[in-house]
């Protein structure tokens, strides 16, 4: 089945086939990878590509409202779906379900069921002849895709420079440490970054699904044309360039994607529906002085144990400083009373979040967060401090960057890497501490974080602006895919 919203192939004059380029992209299905791929689309389609993404009947309805922002485009952009080929009982929640926690029985399944994408897959590439593909790391079997077709495959990680580089170097350089707790240097990186045994993923039964297709998805980016980054020079130039040139890897920085978005209404719906009235959102912020709110969220798939919340209940209460809390898993119970002792200083959200528009608006001035790459450059266009609390996957790499680079952050503190996604063994306390440091209260600090952070909100917008150093970079691999065209 095939939704096209733009001319299709044949009705395009031959000398516009031969110089309009032609980018598919191919996102996974987990909001986290779905979300910057189909801003990228929008990116894309801006700067006169033309652009198809290629997704599943379950997850198509998700993209709508990104197809319609490319109406007054010259070319609009181009859905396509394929289907797996598994039957509908044996597919994994997540396939239906972006928010569902992927288990390791799930991400089992999840493998074998993307794996009969890739003949319809093929057979749409066949018949379209596109000049590159877009694809998300999880579909690692797109590189021979693209080498039996002899068009360039670029990677989409989700995440950041600092992360490729870090989780490069420490499959070059293990770790060689007598203890779980003692920290190391990694070597060869332009910093000196210390991590603990803990702090890094581990091989065992419980990951070795995990593992495999990690592995799979770094064997096809080293086969890859290159990489295309949501992030921009200035926030990390020193991993751009050791990812190119010490690293040798091809690549482009395009972001923030999300700063694609200007009007409030791309903001408030970016994803899916928000649980909470745009107008109620902002009548609120708008009653807060500016730098007074600390906004609390662990995004989708983090789960947060009944002691755990009641340990950042009670530390939000001890601070003197507005929240904004998002409580997106029906375990995360509340302390009785809570929401009512906190109605003048919390805003408490039960669902989806309009997460950009908040972390933009003036009356923020903090982010707790899981250092998901989403939210680490949310946070930084929004211009917040942030108390990094990472979980899993690369969000402890996320969250080294904003506490020992940028600093513009503090470590929640000694936190374990988590093969169950769960947020746990942090007291009042530590996070009470964390808050007041963010926030400024009285804290040089605090204060200086915040000044880089703001300081970071300007380059983010000028760097997607004409003649930005993310503009230039997407004239750069515009120009790249055109000559691998001119050549082949």
């Amino acid at each position: 089945m095939s939704i096209n919203t733009c001319s299709s192939l044949t009705s395009l004059h031959p000398s516009e086939i031969m110089t309009t380029c032609h980018v598919v992209l191919f996102p996974f299905v987990a909001y986290g990878h779905m979300i910057p791929m189909a801003d990228m689309a929008v990116l894309f389609a801006s700067r006169g590509l033309r652009t198809t993404i290629v997704t599943t009947s379950s997850t198509a309805h998700r993209l709508s409202k990104t197809i319609q922002k490319t109406i007054n485009y010259t070319h609009q952009i181009a859905l396509h779906t394929i289907e797996f080929k598994a039957g509908e009982g044996s597919a994994p929640p997540v396939i239906h379900n972006p928010d569902q926690i992927i288990n390791n029985e799930h991400l089992s399944r999840l493998s074998e069921a993307i794996a009969t994408l890739q003949e319809p897959f093929e057979q749409f590439i066949e018949k379209s002849q596109p000049n590159c593909i877009v694809s998300d790391m999880f579909f690692p079997w797109t590189v021979e895709t693209a080498a039996k077709f002899n068009i360039p495959r670029i990677v989409f990680n989700g995440t950041g420079f600092f992360s490729l580089c870090v989780s490069d170097a420490i499959q070059l350089y293990p770790p060689t440490v007598s203890s779980d707790s003692e920290p190391f240097v990694i070597p060869n990186l332009p910093h000196a970054i210390k991590f603990t045994r803990k702090q890094l993923p581990q091989i065992d039964e419980e990951l070795k699904v995990f593992w495999k297709v990690i592995i799979q998805a770094a064997e096809a980016e080293a086969k890859s044309y290159g990489v295309i980054v949501n992030s921009f020079y200035e926030l990390e130039p020193e991993y751009v360039r050791h990812y190119r040139e010490v690293m040798k890897r091809k690549a482009w920085h395009v972001g923030p994607v999300s700063l694609f978005s200007k009007n409030m209404e791309d903001k408030f719906e970016r994803g899916k529906k928000s649980a909470i009235d745009e107008q109620e959102c902002l009548k609120w912020l708008e009653l807060k002085p500016a730098g007074s709110v600390i906004y609390v969220s662990f995004g989708t798939i983090v789960k947060i144990p009944t002691s755990q919340v009641y340990e950042i209940a009670m530390a939000l209460e001890a601070c003197d400083v507005n929240f904004i809390w998002v409580i997106r898993n029906a375990q995360e119970t509340l302390p009785e009373g809570f929401e009512a002792r906190m109605n003048a200083k919390g805003l408490i959200i039960k669902g989806w979040a309009p997460q950009a528009l908040i972390l933009d608006h003036e009356s923020v001035g903090g982010f707790l967060t899981h250092c998901g790459w989403n939210s680490v450059l949310e946070g930084v266009s929004g211009g917040v401090a942030m108390v990094a609390w990472p979980v899993m996957a690369e969000q402890f790499n996320n969250a080294k960057l904003v506490t020992d680079v940028l600093q513009i952050g503090v470590s929640i503190g000694d936190v374990e890497w988590s093969a169950a996604s769960t947020c746990d063994g942090v007291k009042q306390e530590t996070i009470e501490r964390a808050v007041a440091t963010v926030m400024g209260m009285g804290m040089k600090e605090g204060d200086a974080m915040r000044m880089r952070a703001r300081e970071l909100k300007e380059k983010s917008k000028t760097t997607v602006e004409v003649g930005g150093t993310s503009y230039s970079d997407l004239t750069t691999f515009i120009e790249d895919i055109n000559a691998f065209r001119d050549m082949n």
